[in-house]
């Protein structure tokens, strides 16, 4: 599967996991569970692998020449940590 990633779907990504993980907390972690392997398996197929997916991409990726920096994937990190951030945010601040 060749996946191209964007900012635009990193900025999903990111707001897909900002709106997932409270829910995952509360229901596999938290004080009072153990946020064993269940926890682990969530996080894993629902956050870890969009962000891969739609951040990193999948697929063959051109090679850079050495001693470069990958100035678009860096963009597509922030743009998901841009967007889980605000998603965040806002949650703050409508009191969720």
């Amino acid at each position: 599967m060749n996946l191209r990633p964007t900012p635009l779907t990193a900025a999903v990504a990111g707001i897909v996991a900002a709106l997932a993980w409270p829910f995952l907390w509360a229901r596999f972690g938290g004080t009072a569970a153990e946020g064993g392997f269940e926890l682990i398996v969530a996080t894993l197929l629902v956050i870890a692998l969009p962000a891969h997916a739609f951040v990193v991409g999948f697929g063959r990726a051109q090679a850079a020449p050495a001693r470069t920096l990958d100035t678009a994937l860096l963009k597509r990190i922030g743009a998901w940590l841009a967007a889980a951030l605000a998603v965040t945010a806002l949650r703050a601040a409508a009191g969720f």
